[in-house]
């Protein structure tokens, strides 16, 4: 397909652009199988290369060898990385020499970030793309492995409104798209729920504990809160499916939710807001980290917790 961007007043539709997806992994692997699935031509890059060639037999897609390459034949490039420093490492490269999207971008390109990255950062890097004719949406995703799975995740976008828009027909495969406001907003959004989330789950990990020292049967108490105003994401979706089994295997690490509560305070110093209980909870989650491992599912909080 020749290098030419999709054009700000044309929706982007499926099979009129080949769509570069940039990580592989837990989340990026079904979310670009949605897309291959809903008919969109879809490019794979990762730097585990036995990923790739697992997603190209499976898949409806091709594989770009480099970032640079990736660039030259996909005016729309969406990025499901670990982290904001990685993305802006595979956007814009670490030197001179280094692969990376940039390189060949054309004028009017899209990027789609949609890992959890800094909401402060993606503003910087916006910056740095407009410098380059580059346009960047944000539009970090809720819901886990499951969710992107049955393509039922909660996808929260920020930027340009009529960008958002045009691209709404590309993500709607992957989930229900929510607006939130300017470039930065959707991570801004994603971190602040995950800080709701990660309180959630400790403190009722917490009270479920307490709970059982004085003599209540975990289940039993579980389905008092879900019956009651202390019922949560957690409660509903996490300790009868990964903790009380003991398998905690949620696909989501421990490591990544403490990121998100960091990133999440981040935010709130930027903001001139104290959040006293957000510092207490981001404390506890790195403590965990520190001691359990970042790589552990974050449903070991409630391991951490109890102290086993």
């Amino acid at each position: 397909m020749a290098n030419n961007a999709a054009s700000n007043s044309t929706p982007v539709a499926a099979g009129t652009v080949r769509i570069g997806f940039v990580g592989i992994g837990n989340m990026g692997t079904p979310m670009a199988s949605r897309l291959a699935k809903a008919g969109w031509q879809v490019s794979v890059y990762d730097t585990d290369r036995a990923k790739v060639d697992d997603f190209v037999k499976t898949h409806a897609g091709t594989a770009a060898d480099t970032l640079e390459q990736m660039g030259k034949t996909c005016p729309v490039v969406i990025t499901m990385l670990p982290d904001g420093h990685i993305v802006r490492k595979v956007v814009l490269g670490s030197g001179d020499r280094s692969d990376c999207l940039a390189r060949g971008l054309a004028r009017d390109a899209i990027i789609i970030d949609m890992s959890s990255s800094s909401p402060v950062g993606t503003r910087e890097l916006g910056k740095a793309l407009a410098a380059r004719h580059i346009q960047l949406i944000d539009a970090p995703v809720s819901g886990g492995v499951r969710g992107a799975v049955a393509g039922t995740l909660a996808i929260m976008i920020g930027g340009d409104r009529e960008l958002a828009a045009k691209l709404d027909e590309l993500l709607a495969p992957m989930g229900r798209r929510f607006y939130v406001g300017a470039l930065g907003s959707g991570h801004a959004a994603k971190v602040l729920n995950n800080y709701v989330s990660a309180a959630g789950l400790a403190a009722a990990a917490e009270a479920i504990l307490i709970a059982e020292r004085f003599g209540i049967e975990p289940p039993v108490i579980l389905d008092v809160i879900n019956a009651s105003t202390g019922r949560n994401n957690s409660t509903e979706n996490k300790f009868t499916q990964f903790i009380f089994n003991r398998k905690f295997d949620s696909g989501f690490a421990l490591g990544l939710m403490a990121k998100d509560l960091s990133l999440a305070m981040e935010v709130a110093q930027a903001c001139d807001v104290p959040a006293e209980l957000g510092q207490a909870c981001l404390k506890l989650w790195k403590d965990a980290e520190s001691r359990i491992g970042g790589r552990s599912d974050h449903t070991e909080i409630a391991r951490y917790v109890s102290g086993s």
